[in-house]
């Protein structure tokens, strides 16, 4: 009897040791009985909370959820404002499990990437509503919090909402906003027009400023040589006129100084030329300073 003893503890050791679960801290389980789903008697599924559990060995499968926030980052895709301009959102969504039984269910047996095909549907089709109603100005620097906001929260509440797949989405973010090529490129051209245009007017002012300067500066110094030769003017005829009076004086004192000094000037004016003929009498009064002085 005690050789059958051990191999028979051995068993039960087996069948105890196949018969416990563990479920680990941030899952939940699901028990699987010939493959179908074990459900109460109000026929809803069965969800196990962390910890240790009992099953029948061989009977039972438990099948482990991820009960913590996951992040579901998908690729940007091409939306349409109010404005009928198309735009590349780029987002990600941050959700979790809040109905095991019922995602269990409806992801064709907790399959995550079909969870996560499905989601991005709903995600896609709610940014897609949101910024239908908004304009670029809007969705860029205006309302995109009221954006992210009203997504999750129709996301979670409104029709066809992520609760049928038993998923709760704790945020909604919009990493990037994009314009398509085509987009930009026709935006940067009115934006270089705009420029352009700026530009050309700034030119005109400045060219037109310049001419009012330059006119400006015309009539200060035409006014400041006119001021000048008016001035020089009158010093000359005040100079002149001093010159005279002293010339005046001086010849009044002296008349044959005076005399002297006028037939030097006449010899200079009618000797100048090297063709200048003068027929006179040798004691013609005109020469009398050029004679010797009577003794």
């Amino acid at each position: 009897m005690r050789k059958f003893l051990l191999p028979i503890l051995i068993i039960l050791a087996l069948i105890l040791y196949s018969s416990i679960v563990i479920v680990n801290e941030g899952s939940r389980g699901i028990m699987l009985r010939f493959g179908k789903v074990q459900r109460d008697a109000d026929h809803k599924v069965v969800v196990y909370n962390p910890g240790l559990h009992f099953k029948i060995p061989f009977i039972d499968t438990l099948k482990p959820l991820d009960a913590r926030i996951r992040t579901l980052d998908g690729q940007a895709d091409r939306f349409v404002t109010v404005e009928k301009k198309d735009l590349l959102v780029d987002s990600y969504v941050k959700w979790k499990i809040s109905d095991f039984g019922r995602f269990y269910t409806s992801t064709g047996g907790a399959d995550y990437a079909q969870a996560a095909n499905l989601l991005r549907r709903k995600v896609n089709d709610r940014l897609r509503s949101e910024i239908g109603t908004r304009t670029i100005k809007d969705i860029v620097s205006g309302t995109r919090g009221e954006l992210m906001e009203g997504a999750r929260k129709a996301l979670n509440t409104g029709q066809d909402s992520t609760a049928e797949l038993g998923i709760e989405v704790v945020d909604v973010r919009v990493k990037q906003i994009n314009l398509p090529d085509e987009v930009s490129s026709s935006i940067y051209q009115r934006m270089r027009a705009e420029r352009d245009a700026v530009a050309r007017q700034h030119r005109s002012q400045g060219k037109e400023k310049a001419a009012f300067i330059q006119a400006d500066v015309d009539r200060k110094v035409t006014v400041i040589l006119a001021n000048a030769n008016k001035t020089a003017e009158q010093l000359r005829g005040e100079g002149d006129a001093n010159a005279a009076k002293l010339f005046s004086t001086a010849f009044a004192n002296e008349p044959q100084f005076y005399s002297f000094i006028r037939s030097l000037k006449a010899y200079e004016n009618s000797f100048s030329g090297s063709e200048n003929m003068m027929i006179l009498k040798p004691d013609s009064d005109f020469f009398r300073f050029m004679q010797a002085p009577k003794k």
